[in-house]
């Protein structure tokens, strides 16, 4: 990207990440657009757009690193997974600008590439009029197949520019107050002899009739609902097929290009990075596996041990490992990829003055906030006259929209430090390998025998077990570069398909006559290592 004075100066006299934390609130798209672009700026970056949303939206990747990069191991980092995670974006964002401007030395190694944000048309919902925690694009999509798209949407009921919930008295519901919060519904415990007093719904209305509420959402497909594992068929914002959307068939063409990357780190809902994901047998030996390998268990626990030293803060009811449909669990699953995904942020646990902990999620939300005198994060339950429940008594209110995902902005650049401390980690720990032991010795008749110890150098193996067993990352490879006529013994092409961590495996070849052969070992996603032998 050519460089302009006014890029120069914005890099030189403020700092990528000054331009960040200038800001007092999360980026517009235009504002992010623009730190993208001073992010580009630098000579190690290259900014794409993979194509545009149908809200003509550009979904961009960051290339960065220097020499042959597609050579080298890569990370791929990815942000806006969901589209409500305004957080998500920024740590992406964040985590480009301080690699360009402060970790220079990291990109000597690895090759990064960023996907700040998957889901703009949806992101933009946050600086939009109307609030919501909206996931889908601004495709025109019949959610519920009744012939009329986006025919159920939400509907402010109470003018106050954001949609929360609205309950309804009905003695056939399935939800009641919680004895933690009387502000929070839980529902019903049926096996305790709990009835539910209310039934629960977002803010809407039956606009088609249909006995259905927010049914038909105006909005369309979730990035993080439409990838191929466990695709979750007829269900909203899904979309008949998986990898539909422009934006989602962009980004797997480009990655499948990619064939050095060998971790993911997605900022999402889905996580295994403070709470590692729970291995099943049973499930990891069906033909369609559903449950993380063994041995893949191993460097998920070793990389949340690391995660959970260099981010402070701890997880609350945060074991969420993975819904249908979503990117974390496609990397891994049919990627075969070390996929990494941690939401970021989490509200902390609040104890009262006995040291009593809340069970129910948004009754610790608002038992922490109303701690610290947050006053402005809940609606009150406030009665309105709704068309579809005449003579019922039907209540608007609940948290408001993004305040239980979203830390204020002053609280992000802690946030992003840290997880980009972990990242530059996750990139130290990459598979290197390294030829050791090369020795020659003369066996006459102008024959030598060439001995070596290929050594993953390594807490992590060059493969995944899932990656190895589904074949899909590459073998490692070694070359002699001897004319096969001149090998007598040992083969000039070498396959071999995983080194673990710290392992070695040892070659040989017996080779006809003098001079030098060179030995170049290794795959794109661990990198190459060469040595040069004299016959």
């Amino acid at each position: 990207m050519k460089k302009t004075l006014l890029s120069w100066l914005l890099i030189g006299g403020m700092g990528l990440s000054g331009a960040a934390f200038a800001q007092s609130d999360y980026s517009t798209l235009s504002q992010l657009n623009q730190r993208l672009q001073r992010v580009a700026a630098n000579s190690s970056a290259t900014l794409t757009s993979l194509t545009k949303t149908e809200g003509g939206k550009d979904i961009w990747v960051l290339k960065v690193g220097t020499g042959q990069m597609d050579q080298k191991p890569a990370i791929a980092v990815v942000g806006g997974a969901e589209g409500f995670d305004v957080l998500s974006v920024e740590l992406a964002v964040q985590f480009a600008e301080k690699l360009v401007s402060d970790n220079a030395a990291a990109l000597e190694a690895t090759t990064f590439y960023i996907f700040p944000n998957m889901s703009p048309d949806a992101y933009e919902q946050y600086h939009a009029s109307l609030k919501y925690e909206r996931r889908g694009n601004a495709v025109v999509v019949d959610h519920d197949r009744d012939g009329t798209p986006g025919g159920s949407g939400y509907s402010d009921l109470n003018g106050d520019g954001m949609i929360t919930m609205m309950r309804v008295e009905d003695s056939m519901g399935d939800y009641l107050i919680s004895k933690e919060d009387d502000r929070v519904l839980v529902k019903a415990d049926k096996s305790k002899g709990e009835s539910g007093m209310y039934s629960l719904y977002k803010e809407s209305k039956d606009d088609n009739k249909d006995g259905k509420f927010a049914g038909d959402l105006k909005e369309g497909i979730a990035f993080n609902k439409s990838l191929t594992y466990k695709f979750p068929v007829f269900e909203p914002l899904a979309g008949d097929m998986p990898v539909t959307q422009k934006e989602t068939r962009a980004m797997l063409d480009y990655l499948f290009d990619q064939w050095n990357i060998f971790a993911f780190v997605t900022f999402s809902p889905a996580n295994n990075l403070s709470s590692p994901l729970k291995y099943n047998a049973g499930n990891a030996k069906k033909r369609i596996v559903t449950s993380i390998l063994e041995k893949d268990l191993a460097i998920n626990v070793l990389v949340s041990d690391m995660y959970k030293e260099t981010v402070k803060q701890k997880a609350f009811q945060q074991d969420n490992q993975g819904t249908d449909g979503d990117f974390f669990q496609w990397a891994y699953f049919h990627f075969g990829r070390l996929s990494f995904g941690t939401p970021g942020y989490w509200t902390p646990e609040f104890k009262d003055s006995t040291g009593k902990a809340k069970s129910n999620a948004e009754a610790n939300y608002l038992a922490w906030a109303d701690s610290l005198g947050k006053s402005d994060v809940f609606i009150p339950w406030t009665a309105i006259q709704h068309p579809d429940f005449p003579g019922k008594k039907v209540e608007v209110g609940g948290i408001k929209p993004f305040a239980m995902t979203t830390p204020t902005f002053d609280k992000v650049e802690e946030i992003a430090d840290q997880h980009t401390d972990f990242i530059l980690k996750l990139a130290e720990m990459q598979p290197k390998l390294e030829i050791h032991n090369v020795k020659t010795e003369s066996l006459g008749n102008g024959l030598t025998r060439v001995t070596m110890d290929l050594f993953n150098n390594s807490a992590l193996p060059t493969h995944s077990e899932m990656g190895a067993n589904s074949r899909w990352l590459r073998k490692i490879r070694i070359d002699m570069s001897a004319d096969a006529d001149k090998i007598v013994a040992g083969n000039k092409i070498e396959l071999k398909d995983s080194l673990g961590a710290y392992e070695k495996a040892s070659f040989s070849w017996i080779v006809r006559g003098a001079g030098n052969v060179t030995v170049k070992a290794g795959a794109s996603h661990v990198g190459f290592t060469t040595t040069t032998v004299k016959l």
